[in-house]
Protein backbone atom coordinates (compact mmCIF):
# COMPACT_ATOMS: atom_id res chain seq x y z
CA UNK A 1 0.00 0.00 0.00
CA UNK A 2 1.63 3.58 -1.32
CA UNK A 3 0.28 5.35 2.31
CA UNK A 4 2.32 2.63 4.63
CA UNK A 5 5.50 2.95 2.31
CA UNK A 6 5.69 6.06 2.59
CA UNK A 7 4.85 6.35 6.05
CA UNK A 8 7.79 3.90 6.77
CA UNK A 9 10.09 6.01 5.02
CA UNK A 10 8.96 8.65 7.20
CA UNK A 11 9.80 6.89 10.17
CA UNK A 12 13.36 6.03 9.09
CA UNK A 13 13.88 9.66 8.39
CA UNK A 14 12.58 11.01 11.52
CA UNK A 15 14.72 8.43 13.25
CA UNK A 16 17.78 9.38 11.57
CA UNK A 17 16.99 13.07 12.73
CA UNK A 18 16.49 12.15 16.07
CA UNK A 19 19.41 10.66 16.32
CA UNK A 20 20.90 13.76 15.31
CA UNK A 21 19.51 15.26 17.78
CA UNK A 22 20.79 12.88 20.64
CA UNK A 23 24.38 13.32 22.06
CA UNK A 24 26.98 10.59 22.72
CA UNK A 25 28.16 11.36 25.79
CA UNK A 26 26.94 13.17 28.28
CA UNK A 27 28.99 16.74 28.56
CA UNK A 28 28.89 19.23 31.25
CA UNK A 29 26.26 22.30 31.49
CA UNK A 30 27.90 25.16 29.78
CA UNK A 31 24.78 27.57 29.78
CA UNK A 32 26.10 31.01 31.17
CA UNK A 33 23.57 32.98 32.99
CA UNK A 34 24.44 36.80 33.56
CA UNK A 35 24.06 36.48 38.28
CA UNK A 36 23.37 40.14 39.31
CA UNK A 37 25.98 41.01 42.13
CA UNK A 38 23.65 41.22 44.72
CA UNK A 39 21.10 38.84 44.54
CA UNK A 40 17.06 38.97 45.48
CA UNK A 41 15.68 36.56 47.76
CA UNK A 42 14.81 33.13 46.13
CA UNK A 43 11.37 32.48 44.84
CA UNK A 44 9.73 29.67 46.62
CA UNK A 45 9.67 26.14 45.60
CA UNK A 46 6.40 25.77 46.50
CA UNK A 47 3.75 27.10 44.55
CA UNK A 48 0.16 26.97 44.71
CA UNK A 49 -1.78 26.14 41.27
CA UNK A 50 -5.51 26.34 40.51
CA UNK A 51 -6.38 22.49 41.73
CA UNK A 52 -3.66 22.48 44.33
CA UNK A 53 0.02 22.34 45.88
CA UNK A 54 3.32 22.09 43.76
CA UNK A 55 6.83 21.57 44.97
CA UNK A 56 10.02 21.99 42.30
CA UNK A 57 13.09 21.94 42.98
CA UNK A 58 16.12 24.85 42.82
CA UNK A 59 18.81 23.45 40.27
CA UNK A 60 21.39 26.34 39.94
CA UNK A 61 20.27 29.28 38.66
CA UNK A 62 16.99 27.88 38.16
CA UNK A 63 13.42 26.81 39.70
CA UNK A 64 12.51 23.53 37.89
CA UNK A 65 8.82 21.98 38.31
CA UNK A 66 8.44 19.05 36.09
CA UNK A 67 5.39 16.73 35.04
CA UNK A 68 2.80 18.94 35.86
CA UNK A 69 -0.85 17.66 34.81
CA UNK A 70 -2.50 20.53 32.94
CA UNK A 71 -5.36 17.99 31.60
CA UNK A 72 -7.28 14.75 32.89
CA UNK A 73 -5.53 11.76 31.64
CA UNK A 74 -6.96 10.55 27.93
CA UNK A 75 -7.55 7.19 28.51
CA UNK A 76 -10.96 5.29 27.83
CA UNK A 77 -14.03 7.33 27.79
CA UNK A 78 -11.32 10.30 27.10
CA UNK A 79 -9.74 9.02 24.54
CA UNK A 80 -10.05 11.11 21.38
CA UNK A 81 -11.81 13.61 23.83
CA UNK A 82 -11.44 17.21 23.80
CA UNK A 83 -8.91 17.73 27.04
CA UNK A 84 -10.47 17.47 30.66
CA UNK A 85 -9.99 19.36 33.12
CA UNK A 86 -7.82 18.24 35.93
CA UNK A 87 -8.90 16.94 39.33
CA UNK A 88 -7.75 18.79 42.11
CA UNK A 89 -5.18 17.15 44.89
CA UNK A 90 -4.77 17.60 48.62
CA UNK A 91 -1.78 18.24 50.26
CA UNK A 92 1.95 19.04 48.55
CA UNK A 93 2.13 17.12 45.10
CA UNK A 94 5.44 16.63 43.76
CA UNK A 95 6.86 18.20 40.76
CA UNK A 96 10.60 17.01 40.60
CA UNK A 97 10.22 14.30 37.84
CA UNK A 98 9.24 13.84 33.95
CA UNK A 99 6.31 12.72 33.71
CA UNK A 100 5.21 9.97 30.54
CA UNK A 101 5.97 10.77 26.66
CA UNK A 102 3.09 10.79 24.32
CA UNK A 103 2.42 7.47 22.96
CA UNK A 104 4.49 7.12 20.50
CA UNK A 105 6.70 4.58 18.50
CA UNK A 106 10.26 3.28 19.02
CA UNK A 107 13.02 6.58 18.50
CA UNK A 108 16.02 7.49 19.52
CA UNK A 109 14.35 10.45 21.73
CA UNK A 110 12.17 7.99 23.38
CA UNK A 111 13.59 4.64 23.18
CA UNK A 112 11.21 2.00 23.01
CA UNK A 113 8.84 4.28 22.27
CA UNK A 114 5.83 5.16 24.88
CA UNK A 115 2.48 3.21 25.10
CA UNK A 116 1.32 5.62 27.79
CA UNK A 117 -1.89 7.70 26.67
CA UNK A 118 -1.73 9.49 30.72
CA UNK A 119 0.80 12.15 29.09
CA UNK A 120 -0.75 15.51 29.09
CA UNK A 121 1.69 17.10 31.21
CA UNK A 122 3.77 20.33 31.12
CA UNK A 123 7.00 21.43 32.46
CA UNK A 124 7.83 24.63 33.92
CA UNK A 125 11.57 26.48 34.41
CA UNK A 126 12.03 29.84 35.80
CA UNK A 127 14.97 32.16 37.01
CA UNK A 128 15.45 31.02 40.93
CA UNK A 129 15.14 35.25 41.95
CA UNK A 130 12.62 37.02 42.68
CA UNK A 131 11.48 39.63 39.92
CA UNK A 132 10.26 43.32 40.74
CA UNK A 133 7.38 42.15 37.94
CA UNK A 134 5.63 39.37 36.46
CA UNK A 135 8.06 37.70 34.00
CA UNK A 136 7.35 37.06 30.18
CA UNK A 137 6.17 33.24 29.66
CA UNK A 138 7.42 31.28 26.70
CA UNK A 139 4.88 28.18 25.69
CA UNK A 140 7.49 25.54 23.69
CA UNK A 141 5.28 22.56 21.10
CA UNK A 142 7.82 20.31 20.24
CA UNK A 143 8.01 18.95 16.82
CA UNK A 144 8.44 15.04 15.41
CA UNK A 145 6.30 14.94 12.44
CA UNK A 146 3.33 15.12 15.19
CA UNK A 147 4.00 11.24 15.71
CA UNK A 148 7.11 11.95 17.85
CA UNK A 149 8.93 13.69 20.60
CA UNK A 150 8.13 15.64 23.44
CA UNK A 151 8.74 18.91 25.51
CA UNK A 152 10.23 16.56 28.56
CA UNK A 153 13.55 16.54 25.96
CA UNK A 154 13.94 20.36 26.14
CA UNK A 155 15.47 21.58 29.05
CA UNK A 156 15.15 25.61 29.70
CA UNK A 157 17.54 26.49 32.27
CA UNK A 158 19.57 28.75 30.01
CA UNK A 159 16.74 30.35 28.16
CA UNK A 160 15.00 30.96 31.40
CA UNK A 161 18.21 32.78 33.39
CA UNK A 162 19.98 34.14 30.78
CA UNK A 163 16.19 35.58 29.14
CA UNK A 164 14.63 36.68 32.85
CA UNK A 165 11.28 33.96 31.47
CA UNK A 166 9.18 31.00 32.45
CA UNK A 167 9.45 28.49 30.23
CA UNK A 168 7.19 26.14 29.56
CA UNK A 169 7.54 22.98 27.35
CA UNK A 170 4.62 20.70 26.67
CA UNK A 171 3.79 16.88 25.74
CA UNK A 172 0.53 16.52 23.51
CA UNK A 173 -1.01 13.51 22.09
CA UNK A 174 0.85 12.54 18.78
CA UNK A 175 -0.17 10.09 15.93
CA UNK A 176 -3.06 8.14 16.08
CA UNK A 177 -3.88 8.95 19.16
CA UNK A 178 -3.78 12.94 18.56
CA UNK A 179 -5.15 12.87 14.93
CA UNK A 180 -7.45 10.50 14.38
CA UNK A 181 -10.76 10.91 12.58
CA UNK A 182 -13.98 8.58 12.75
CA UNK A 183 -17.39 9.41 11.42
CA UNK A 184 -19.37 11.03 13.99
CA UNK A 185 -16.52 11.75 16.38
CA UNK A 186 -16.71 15.19 17.41
CA UNK A 187 -13.40 17.18 17.02
CA UNK A 188 -11.73 14.07 14.70
CA UNK A 189 -7.80 14.71 13.96
CA UNK A 190 -7.48 18.08 16.42
CA UNK A 191 -7.27 16.49 19.48
CA UNK A 192 -3.31 17.68 19.91
CA UNK A 193 -3.91 20.89 18.69
CA UNK A 194 -6.78 21.05 21.28
CA UNK A 195 -4.18 19.73 23.92
CA UNK A 196 -1.99 22.69 23.30
CA UNK A 197 -4.67 24.75 23.50
CA UNK A 198 -5.61 23.52 27.30
CA UNK A 199 -1.91 23.60 27.81
CA UNK A 200 -1.89 27.52 26.97
CA UNK A 201 -5.44 27.60 29.13
CA UNK A 202 -3.35 26.33 31.93
CA UNK A 203 -0.78 29.13 31.56
CA UNK A 204 -3.88 31.57 31.58
CA UNK A 205 -4.29 30.61 34.97
CA UNK A 206 -1.56 30.05 36.82
CA UNK A 207 0.93 31.66 35.15
CA UNK A 208 0.99 34.53 38.07
CA UNK A 209 2.24 31.74 40.50
CA UNK A 210 5.52 30.92 38.92
CA UNK A 211 5.98 34.36 38.61
CA UNK A 212 5.23 34.82 35.01
CA UNK A 213 2.75 36.93 33.01
CA UNK A 214 -0.38 35.44 31.46
CA UNK A 215 -0.90 39.00 29.81
CA UNK A 216 2.70 38.26 28.01
CA UNK A 217 2.71 34.83 26.53
CA UNK A 218 4.60 33.91 23.54
CA UNK A 219 3.65 30.16 22.25
CA UNK A 220 6.55 29.14 20.24
CA UNK A 221 8.13 25.58 18.62
CA UNK A 222 10.09 24.30 16.26
CA UNK A 223 8.96 21.76 12.66
CA UNK A 224 5.72 20.51 13.38
CA UNK A 225 5.58 22.68 16.93
CA UNK A 226 6.65 25.50 14.03
CA UNK A 227 3.30 24.45 12.24
CA UNK A 228 0.70 23.78 15.81
CA UNK A 229 2.19 27.31 16.46
CA UNK A 230 1.26 28.47 12.93
CA UNK A 231 -2.24 26.96 13.36
CA UNK A 232 -3.06 28.29 17.06
CA UNK A 233 -2.82 31.31 15.18
CA UNK A 234 -5.49 30.81 12.63
CA UNK A 235 -7.77 29.17 15.50
CA UNK A 236 -10.33 30.81 16.58
CA UNK A 237 -10.43 29.14 19.84
CA UNK A 238 -7.23 29.73 20.65
CA UNK A 239 -8.28 33.78 21.00
CA UNK A 240 -6.32 35.72 23.67
CA UNK A 241 -4.52 33.02 25.02
CA UNK A 242 -0.83 34.38 23.85
CA UNK A 243 0.68 37.54 22.84
CA UNK A 244 3.30 36.72 20.29
CA UNK A 245 4.23 33.77 18.03
CA UNK A 246 7.72 32.13 17.16
CA UNK A 247 7.81 29.38 14.16
CA UNK A 248 11.35 28.01 13.37
CA UNK A 249 10.97 25.49 10.55
CA UNK A 250 7.37 25.47 9.90
CA UNK A 251 4.67 27.75 8.43
CA UNK A 252 0.79 27.09 7.43
CA UNK A 253 2.06 27.24 4.27
CA UNK A 254 4.27 24.04 4.92
CA UNK A 255 3.56 21.86 2.02
CA UNK A 256 5.94 19.92 -0.68
CA UNK A 257 5.68 18.60 -4.55
CA UNK A 258 5.45 15.00 -5.42
CA UNK A 259 8.40 13.17 -5.18
CA UNK A 260 10.23 15.63 -3.35
CA UNK A 261 10.67 14.36 0.12
CA UNK A 262 10.93 10.65 -0.46
CA UNK A 263 10.08 8.35 -3.87
CA UNK A 264 7.03 8.13 -4.37
CA UNK A 265 5.32 10.84 -2.09
CA UNK A 266 2.20 12.44 -3.66
CA UNK A 267 2.10 16.42 -2.93
CA UNK A 268 0.36 17.58 0.29
CA UNK A 269 0.55 19.69 2.90
CA UNK A 270 0.24 19.04 6.71
CA UNK A 271 -3.29 19.80 6.82
CA UNK A 272 -6.39 17.50 5.63
CA UNK A 273 -9.79 17.61 5.84
CA UNK A 274 -11.68 16.35 8.56
CA UNK A 275 -14.02 14.22 6.06
CA UNK A 276 -10.91 12.38 4.51
CA UNK A 277 -9.76 11.83 8.25
CA UNK A 278 -12.65 10.59 9.21
CA UNK A 279 -12.84 8.42 6.54
CA UNK A 280 -9.06 7.27 6.67
CA UNK A 281 -10.03 5.99 10.31
CA UNK A 282 -13.53 4.26 9.00
CA UNK A 283 -11.25 2.12 6.66
CA UNK A 284 -8.33 1.28 8.99
CA UNK A 285 -10.61 0.04 11.48
CA UNK A 286 -12.21 -1.68 8.81
CA UNK A 287 -9.37 -3.45 8.29
CA UNK A 288 -7.38 -3.70 11.86
CA UNK A 289 -11.19 -5.45 13.31
CA UNK A 290 -9.51 -8.43 14.18
CA UNK A 291 -6.59 -6.40 15.85
CA UNK A 292 -8.53 -4.20 18.01
CA UNK A 293 -10.89 -7.37 19.55
CA UNK A 294 -13.97 -6.10 19.27
CA UNK A 295 -16.49 -7.76 20.85
CA UNK A 296 -19.51 -9.86 19.50
CA UNK A 297 -22.36 -7.14 18.84
CA UNK A 298 -20.46 -4.01 19.74
CA UNK A 299 -20.05 -1.30 18.33
CA UNK A 300 -16.76 -0.01 16.11
CA UNK A 301 -16.95 3.41 18.21
CA UNK A 302 -17.06 1.58 21.44
CA UNK A 303 -14.44 -0.92 20.50
CA UNK A 304 -11.73 1.83 19.72
CA UNK A 305 -12.16 3.23 22.56
CA UNK A 306 -11.63 -0.02 24.11
CA UNK A 307 -9.04 -0.97 22.30
CA UNK A 308 -5.22 -1.32 24.01
CA UNK A 309 -2.96 2.01 23.09
CA UNK A 310 -0.09 -0.95 22.48
CA UNK A 311 -2.09 -1.75 19.23
CA UNK A 312 -2.73 1.62 18.73
CA UNK A 313 0.93 2.70 18.56
CA UNK A 314 1.45 0.25 15.81
CA UNK A 315 -0.24 2.09 12.92
CA UNK A 316 0.59 5.75 15.06
CA UNK A 317 1.82 6.84 11.46
CA UNK A 318 -1.17 6.91 9.88
CA UNK A 319 -2.36 10.06 11.50
CA UNK A 320 -0.37 12.71 11.60
CA UNK A 321 -2.14 15.47 9.92
CA UNK A 322 -4.56 18.03 11.86
CA UNK A 323 -8.01 18.06 10.42
CA UNK A 324 -9.45 20.98 9.28
CA UNK A 325 -13.31 21.87 8.19
CA UNK A 326 -15.17 20.24 10.94
CA UNK A 327 -15.01 22.44 14.25
CA UNK A 328 -14.03 25.59 15.32
CA UNK A 329 -10.53 24.35 16.57
CA UNK A 330 -9.80 24.47 13.14
CA UNK A 331 -12.29 25.69 10.55
CA UNK A 332 -10.28 26.77 7.80
CA UNK A 333 -6.70 25.16 6.43
CA UNK A 334 -4.33 27.56 8.24
CA UNK A 335 -2.71 27.88 4.81
CA UNK A 336 -5.92 29.48 3.44
CA UNK A 337 -6.85 31.08 7.27
CA UNK A 338 -3.31 32.79 6.79
CA UNK A 339 -3.90 33.84 2.76
CA UNK A 340 -6.84 35.31 3.34
CA UNK A 341 -5.95 37.04 6.92
CA UNK A 342 -7.65 35.17 9.18
CA UNK A 343 -5.05 35.39 11.80
CA UNK A 344 -4.31 36.58 15.51
CA UNK A 345 -2.86 39.82 15.32
CA UNK A 346 0.19 39.28 17.69
CA UNK A 347 3.97 39.79 16.38
CA UNK A 348 5.35 36.93 14.81
CA UNK A 349 9.39 35.63 14.93
CA UNK A 350 9.57 33.33 11.31
CA UNK A 351 12.30 31.49 9.80
CA UNK A 352 14.08 28.53 8.68
CA UNK A 353 17.97 26.75 8.65
CA UNK A 354 20.02 27.48 5.33
CA UNK A 355 20.16 23.45 4.77
CA UNK A 356 16.38 22.19 5.83
CA UNK A 357 16.82 19.71 3.44
CA UNK A 358 19.97 18.09 3.65
CA UNK A 359 19.35 15.04 5.76
CA UNK A 360 15.99 14.19 3.20
CA UNK A 361 18.50 13.66 0.60
CA UNK A 362 19.02 10.16 2.43
CA UNK A 363 15.64 9.11 1.44
CA UNK A 364 16.81 8.88 -2.50
CA UNK A 365 19.09 5.78 -2.97
CA UNK A 366 20.64 6.48 0.46
CA UNK A 367 22.19 9.90 -0.83
CA UNK A 368 24.27 8.39 -3.49
CA UNK A 369 23.33 10.46 -6.79
CA UNK A 370 24.89 10.65 -9.66
CA UNK A 371 24.70 13.61 -12.39
CA UNK A 372 22.18 11.67 -14.64
CA UNK A 373 20.12 11.80 -11.81
CA UNK A 374 19.33 15.18 -11.47
CA UNK A 375 17.68 15.67 -14.18
CA UNK A 376 15.33 12.58 -13.22
CA UNK A 377 14.83 13.94 -9.60
CA UNK A 378 13.20 17.15 -10.94
CA UNK A 379 11.34 15.43 -13.36
CA UNK A 380 10.21 13.84 -10.55
CA UNK A 381 8.77 16.46 -8.78
CA UNK A 382 7.95 19.35 -11.20
CA UNK A 383 7.12 17.36 -14.87
CA UNK A 384 9.47 17.44 -17.68
CA UNK A 385 8.50 21.19 -19.11
CA UNK A 386 9.45 22.78 -15.49
CA UNK A 387 12.30 20.88 -14.88
CA UNK A 388 14.01 22.23 -17.81
CA UNK A 389 13.47 25.98 -15.86
CA UNK A 390 14.81 24.12 -12.29
CA UNK A 391 17.30 22.77 -14.02
CA UNK A 392 18.42 26.31 -15.10
CA UNK A 393 18.20 27.97 -11.90
CA UNK A 394 19.91 25.75 -10.01
CA UNK A 395 22.50 24.39 -12.50
CA UNK A 396 24.41 21.33 -11.26
CA UNK A 397 28.24 22.88 -11.90
CA UNK A 398 27.24 25.38 -9.25
CA UNK A 399 26.70 23.46 -6.61
CA UNK A 400 29.39 20.60 -7.27
CA UNK A 401 27.12 17.25 -7.12
CA UNK A 402 23.76 15.86 -7.45
CA UNK A 403 23.04 15.67 -3.58
CA UNK A 404 24.09 19.24 -3.22
CA UNK A 405 21.90 20.75 -5.65
CA UNK A 406 18.65 18.72 -4.64
CA UNK A 407 19.07 19.58 -1.14
CA UNK A 408 19.13 23.16 -2.41
CA UNK A 409 15.99 22.71 -4.59
CA UNK A 410 14.48 20.59 -1.87
CA UNK A 411 15.31 23.55 0.74
CA UNK A 412 14.37 26.31 -0.99
CA UNK A 413 10.80 24.64 -2.81
CA UNK A 414 10.11 23.22 0.51
CA UNK A 415 11.09 24.75 3.58
CA UNK A 416 12.85 28.55 3.23
CA UNK A 417 9.96 29.57 0.83
CA UNK A 418 6.98 28.03 2.13
CA UNK A 419 7.66 29.97 5.31
CA UNK A 420 8.67 33.34 3.41
CA UNK A 421 5.10 33.06 1.91
CA UNK A 422 4.04 33.32 5.26
CA UNK A 423 5.76 35.81 6.30
CA UNK A 424 4.65 38.18 3.60
CA UNK A 425 1.22 37.26 4.42
CA UNK A 426 1.58 38.15 7.87
CA UNK A 427 3.68 40.89 7.37
CA UNK A 428 0.93 43.62 6.24
CA UNK A 429 -0.97 43.20 9.34
CA UNK A 430 1.71 42.82 12.19
CA UNK A 431 5.38 42.89 12.78
CA UNK A 432 7.39 39.74 11.19
CA UNK A 433 10.87 39.54 12.06
CA UNK A 434 12.39 37.00 9.57
CA UNK A 435 15.75 34.89 10.37
CA UNK A 436 18.02 31.72 9.21
CA UNK A 437 20.16 30.07 10.89
CA UNK A 438 23.23 29.51 8.78
CA UNK A 439 25.99 27.98 11.51
CA UNK A 440 27.41 24.91 9.01
CA UNK A 441 28.95 23.48 11.98
CA UNK A 442 26.65 23.31 14.77
CA UNK A 443 27.06 20.71 17.28
CA UNK A 444 24.04 18.75 15.61
CA UNK A 445 24.97 19.23 12.22
CA UNK A 446 26.60 15.99 10.18
CA UNK A 447 29.28 15.66 7.61
CA UNK A 448 28.27 17.87 4.67
CA UNK A 449 24.65 18.56 5.62
CA UNK A 450 25.40 22.44 7.19
CA UNK A 451 22.84 24.27 9.08
CA UNK A 452 20.43 21.39 8.54
CA UNK A 453 16.89 20.65 9.75
CA UNK A 454 17.04 21.30 13.62
CA UNK A 455 20.66 22.39 14.46
CA UNK A 456 19.43 25.32 15.61
CA UNK A 457 17.97 23.62 18.53
CA UNK A 458 21.09 23.10 21.27
CA UNK A 459 21.85 27.11 20.65
CA UNK A 460 18.48 27.49 22.65
CA UNK A 461 18.12 24.57 24.82
CA UNK A 462 19.50 21.41 26.78
CA UNK A 463 18.34 18.74 25.03
CA UNK A 464 17.82 15.46 26.67
CA UNK A 465 19.18 16.98 29.32
CA UNK A 466 23.10 17.46 27.36
CA UNK A 467 24.48 20.72 26.90
CA UNK A 468 26.66 20.14 23.62
CA UNK A 469 29.95 21.78 23.57
CA UNK A 470 30.50 24.67 21.35
CA UNK A 471 33.10 26.80 19.92
CA UNK A 472 33.63 30.23 21.77
CA UNK A 473 32.24 31.74 18.61
CA UNK A 474 29.13 29.36 18.83
CA UNK A 475 28.62 29.93 22.50
CA UNK A 476 28.44 33.52 21.44
CA UNK A 477 25.85 33.29 18.83
CA UNK A 478 24.00 30.62 21.52
CA UNK A 479 23.96 33.85 23.64
CA UNK A 480 22.78 36.35 21.05
CA UNK A 481 19.91 33.89 19.84
CA UNK A 482 18.48 33.61 23.14
CA UNK A 483 18.86 37.60 23.92
CA UNK A 484 16.74 37.55 20.50
CA UNK A 485 14.14 35.14 21.37
CA UNK A 486 14.09 36.54 25.00
CA UNK A 487 13.90 40.33 24.34
CA UNK A 488 10.92 39.00 21.50
CA UNK A 489 9.33 37.43 24.07
CA UNK A 490 9.43 40.45 26.90
CA UNK A 491 8.34 43.00 24.38
CA UNK A 492 7.38 42.14 21.07
CA UNK A 493 11.09 43.52 19.60
CA UNK A 494 14.24 41.10 19.34
CA UNK A 495 16.58 44.10 19.72
CA UNK A 496 18.56 45.20 22.50
CA UNK A 497 22.44 45.52 23.55
CA UNK A 498 25.49 43.28 22.51
CA UNK A 499 23.84 41.77 18.98
CA UNK A 500 23.55 43.39 15.67
CA UNK A 501 20.12 45.32 14.58
CA UNK A 502 17.26 43.27 13.54
CA UNK A 503 14.67 45.29 10.89
CA UNK A 504 11.66 43.77 10.86
CA UNK A 505 10.27 41.98 7.29
CA UNK A 506 8.71 44.87 5.21
CA UNK A 507 6.09 43.83 2.09
CA UNK A 508 8.13 42.55 -0.88
CA UNK A 509 11.34 40.57 -0.47
CA UNK A 510 11.47 39.08 2.99
CA UNK A 511 14.50 40.47 4.57
CA UNK A 512 16.19 39.45 7.67
CA UNK A 513 18.98 37.84 9.58
CA UNK A 514 21.51 35.43 8.87
CA UNK A 515 22.99 33.58 11.99
CA UNK A 516 26.14 32.75 12.17
CA UNK A 517 29.44 32.78 14.49
CA UNK A 518 32.18 35.28 13.34
CA UNK A 519 33.93 32.69 11.95
CA UNK A 520 31.18 32.09 9.07
CA UNK A 521 30.95 35.59 8.76
CA UNK A 522 28.77 36.64 11.91
CA UNK A 523 25.19 37.89 11.83
CA UNK A 524 23.78 40.05 9.17
CA UNK A 525 21.11 41.07 6.94
CA UNK A 526 19.89 39.06 4.31
CA UNK A 527 17.07 38.92 1.65
CA UNK A 528 15.37 35.52 2.30
CA UNK A 529 13.72 36.19 -0.80
CA UNK A 530 16.04 36.29 -3.03
CA UNK A 531 18.91 33.83 -1.72
CA UNK A 532 16.33 30.72 -1.61
CA UNK A 533 15.24 31.60 -5.28
CA UNK A 534 11.40 32.68 -3.95
CA UNK A 535 10.45 34.64 -6.98
CA UNK A 536 11.53 31.68 -8.89
CA UNK A 537 9.25 29.38 -7.23
CA UNK A 538 6.73 31.98 -6.86
CA UNK A 539 6.22 31.79 -10.62
CA UNK A 540 7.11 28.14 -11.26
CA UNK A 541 3.67 27.45 -9.17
Amino acid sequence: MTTLRITRSKVRLALALALALMPAALFANRATAAQPQSRPPAEPTVVRTDVGLLRGEAAGGARVFNGIPYAAPPVRALRWKAPQAVKPWHGVRDALKLANACAQQDNPEIPGGSTAEDCLYLNVTTPAQQAERPRAVVVWIPGGGFFSGAGNSYQASKMATRGDVVVVTVNYRLGIFGFFGYPGLAGSGTYGIQDQQAALRWVQRNARAFGGDPRNVTVAGESAGGMSVCAQLASPTSAGLFAKAVMQSGSCAFNWADNSQYPGQAADSPWVKESTVQNTGKEWAAEHKADLKCKAGQSMRDCLQDAEPAVLVESTLQFTQPAYGGSAVLPLSPAKAMKGGLFHRVPVLSGNNHDEATPWVAAFNGGVLADADYPRLLTDMVGAAAAAKVQREYPLAQYGSTAAAWAAVTTDRIWSCTQVTNDQQAVSKVPVYAYEFADKHSPLSQPGQGAAHATELPYLFSLGGYDFPMSATQQRLSEQMLDYWTAFARTGNPNGPGRPYWAPASTGDTRGLSLAPTDQGGIKRVNLTAEHHCGFWAELS
